[in-house]
C-alpha cells in the first residue's frame, strides 16, 4: 500500500511534453502513485500512445493538444483539464527543445524559439494554472532544468540561457506562493537517453564517450529514473521544501 506520505489519489497532473522523454518518465510515477493526468503536447501520435500507457495504469489520462508558447491556447489548455478531470494539483512545466550551435552562429528566430519553449512556456503555463493551484489547497510546480543550468557548453547557447533562467524563475514563485501553499521546485536532469540527446549524441563528436567518463553511475539516465523524484515533489512528502533545483544526474554534477 502506498504511504499516505506519497499517495497521490485524487490529484490531477498537467505533464507538458508528457508524450516521451523524461515527461513520460514523470507521468508514469504519478499516475502509479494514484494521480490522474493530462498529457499536454503537439504531437497528437505520441500523446496517444502516452494516454494508453498511463491508463493501463488504473487512472484517468488525458491528451490534451497545445503550444504551449501560445497564452491563449494555454488557456483554453487548463480549462479544458479543470472541466474535464476537476481540478489542477500538480503542474510540471517539461516542454523543451535545443538547438545546439555556438553563440556566434545562433540567430535570433533560433534563439527566441529555444526561449520560448522552454522558459516563457513554463511561466505561461504557471501563470494561467496559478489560480487552479491556489484553489488545489496545496499545489505543487515541477520546472525542468538541466545540467546546463549549471554549466555552459558551446552548442548550447539559448538552451542553456533557458534552463539557468528556469531555476530562478522556480525561486521567484516559491517565494511569491508560498503564502499560498504551492512548493516549486526544478529538476535539474543529467545526460538522460531520449530522443533529443539520441539527437546531440549525433552531432556533437565524442559526447557519448565524455559523459559516461564524468559520471559516476557510469551509465546515462532513463525516463524511468524521474518516477520517484517526480512523485516526491508532488506529494505531501515535499511540503516543507521550496525553491530548490536538484541534479538526478547519477553524481555527474558532484564528478571533480
Amino acid at each position: 500500500m502506498t504511504s499516505s506520505r506519497f499517495d497521490l489519489r485524487g490529484k490531477v497532473a498537467v505533464v507538458t511534453g508528457g508524450n516521451g522523454g523524461i515527461g513520460l518518465g514523470m507521468a508514469r510515477g504519478l499516475a502509479d502513485a494514484g494521480a490522474d493526468i493530462a498529457v499536454v503536447g503537439r504531437n497528437e501520435t505520441k500523446s496517444a500512445a502516452a494516454v494508453a500507457d498511463l491508463r493501463r495504469r488504473g487512472v484517468k489520462a488525458i491528451a490534451v493538444t497545445t503550444d504551449v508558447t501560445d497564452k491563449a491556447a494555454v488557456a483554453a489548455m487548463v480549462d479544458g483539464v479543470v472541466s474535464e478531470l476537476g481540478r489542477i494539483d500538480i503542474l510540471i512545466n517539461n516542454a523543451g527543445m535545443s538547438i545546439r550551435k555556438p553563440p556566434h552562429e545562433l540567430e535570433l528566430d533560433e534563439w527566441n524559439k529555444v526561449i520560448d519553449t522552454n522558459l516563457t512556456s513554463a511561466f505561461v503555463c504557471s501563470k494561467l494554472a496559478y489560480p487552479a493551484l491556489k484553489a488545489s489547497g496545496n499545489g505543487k510546480v515541477i520546472n525542468i532544468g538541466s545540467m546546463m543550468s549549471i554549466f555552459g557548453a558551446s552548442f548550447a547557447t539559448a538552451y542553456a540561457a533557458s534552463k539557468g533562467g528556469i531555476v530562478q524563475y522556480t525561486r521567484a514563485c516559491a517565494n511569491a506562493w508560498a503564502p499560498d501553499n504551492i512548493q516549486v521546485n526544478a529538476i535539474l536532469p543529467g545526460w538522460i537517453d531520449t530522443d533529443l540527446t539520441r539527437g546531440a549524441r549525433q552531432q556533437v563528436s565524442g559526447l557519448h564517450e565524455r559523459v559516461l567518463a564524468r559520471t559516476p553511475a557510469g551509465r546515462w539516465g532513463d525516463i524511468d529514473d524521474f518516477a520517484g523524484i517526480a512523485v516526491f515533489l508532488a506529494s505531501p512528502a515535499s511540503n516543507f521544501l521550496t525553491g530548490t533545483a536538484i541534479p538526478v544526474d547519477g553524481g555527474f554534477s558532484v564528478m571533480a
